[in-house]
């Protein structure tokens, strides 16, 4: 149930979000010029962030001498990435900023490029990009090309009415309920899944109801048509963080699956190649995660579920 693990999958979730995307600006002003080695403090999401000397050091000179890196990200996919405004080509976002504050801890620019998500590895193997950040599975097939720094880890979550009503714990609690869900998404599969764990709970199935927008499915929750829909975990944070300024929803957090059910890795790609870029990326997100950036950056926009406890190099392998 990976983010970004099949292109018809970011199509369907990034087309939903649409429908409540709030506007994030987070003020990032440039971390250095080409060659510079003082490089500038840099404030994302209202924090301003300094170079990272261990990090620092750990990057490549050839990216030093540069003072930038371009990174390919998809946009739109709310809330990793997306416009500040309809109309607009100023990329924002989860992805963005956190793409952003590690590159003011190494002292380099992040200069983000949008590129359609099949042709990112294609871009980077061309020599166009030197990094992506586009909410990307950490998957061991990819890493054959890809060396990936982890730093968020997603599943399916569960979205309900502001309250939580139906006093739903934890996906066995959907069990003789009726719940919702866009067409097409591979929750559809999970929830086929969790109706044989009901039958042999000796629990009611599932009724299911397939809509053709999240915001449909989210619509038949505040009619009362059911008591729950089921969404990618960041999706369903940043719809309960901004519909309604926050009233209206808000997401089933199970102890069992802090990420979302059927959770896996997010990972920063680079080239194999390039593993020494990937090693300066992994410190300067860790120096983030030590000074309460990382979780800061996730909190602003209501995905903080999808945490990581430390920044890892192709974990999805072990």
């Amino acid at each position: 149930m990976a983010l970004h693990s099949q292109h018809t999958r970011r199509a369907l979730v990034g087309a939903a979000i649409l429908a409540t995307t709030a506007l994030f600006t987070t003020g990032c002003s440039p971390a250095s010029e080409p060659g510079d080695s003082a490089a500038k403090p840099v404030e994302v999401a209202g924090v301003t962030i300094s170079v990272d000397d261990a990090a620092r050091a750990a990057l490549p000179q050839k990216y030093i001498d540069a003072g930038s890196l371009k990174v390919a990200t998809d946009v739109p996919y709310a809330p990793f990435e997306m416009f500040e405004s309809e109309g607009s080509d100023v990329i924002t976002g989860v992805d963005y900023d956190l793409g952003q504050a590690i590159g003011a801890k190494l002292g380099i620019n992040f200069d983000f490029e949008q590129q359609k998500f099949d042709g990112i590895i294609p871009a980077l193997q061309a020599g166009k990009v030197q990094v992506a950040i586009s909410a990307m599975t950490s998957s061991v097939d990819r890493m054959d090309v890809l060396t990936f720094v982890d730093y968020s880890a997603s599943g399916t979550g569960i979205l309900v009415e502001k309250g939580n009503p139906a006093s739903i714990e934890t996906y066995l609690d959907l069990c003789g309920q009726k719940l919702a869900v866009q067409s097409g998404a591979s929750q559809i599969d999970l929830v086929a899944v969790w109706q044989d764990e009901c039958a042999a709970a000796g629990k009611g199935a599932i009724a299911l109801s397939e809509y053709p927008k999240d915001s449909d499915a989210q619509l038949a929750i505040t009619s009362g048509k059911v008591i729950a829909s089921v969404l990618t975990k960041p999706s369903a944070g940043f719809v309960a963080k901004t519909a309604n300024d926050g009233n209206t929803f808000e997401v089933i957090e199970d102890p069992k699956a802090p990420t979302g059910y059927d959770s896996t890795l997010n990972g920063i790609g680079v080239l194999n190649a390039d593993a020494d870029l990937a090693d300066a990326i992994q410190l300067a997100l860790q120096s983030l995660m030590d000074d309460g950036t990382y979780m800061t950056i996730l909190e602003a926009y209501g995905v903080e579920g999808i945490a990581i406890d430390a920044a890892t190099i192709n974990a999805a392998k072990s």
